[in-house]
């Protein structure tokens, strides 16, 4: 059975930074896309970023040049840095594992969900 755990969520007031962490256990995910979702209270859940075997990255519009994926492909982790942080980045963040891609863009999640970490955003 497969588990996905992610840590590091928190209350950060604007324009601070937050690491976000997700471990999988129970299968490898070493040559899989791996990447990140967050869902804000009365929104659907949206893409934020991904990040290939190959290391090669996509971030949504709305967090290039502040947030930065990174990964270890041998220990099934994936990190999230979160960087000048806005209100509006206040949300529910989820890892996913075995991403793929769609129309060219690794945006498409599997079933693979973590339970989710709280980034509140205090501006």
């Amino acid at each position: 059975q497969v588990h996905v755990t992610e840590s590091g969520g928190g209350l950060v007031q604007a324009g601070g930074s937050l690491r976000l962490a997700c471990e999988a256990a129970g299968r490898s995910f070493r040559y899989d896309p791996m990447g990140w979702f967050r869902q804000a209270p009365g929104k659907e859940r949206e893409f934020v970023a991904s990040m290939a075997w190959s290391g090669d990255t996509d971030y949504a519009d709305s967090v290039k040049g502040r947030f930065t994926i990174s990964r270890d492909n041998a220990n099934n982790k994936v990190w999230l840095q979160m960087n000048s942080l806005k209100s509006e980045d206040t949300a529910v963040y989820y890892c996913n594992m075995k991403m793929s891609y769609v129309n060219g863009k690794l945006r498409s999640p599997s079933d693979y969900w973590g339970q989710g970490t709280q980034v509140t955003v205090r501006s």
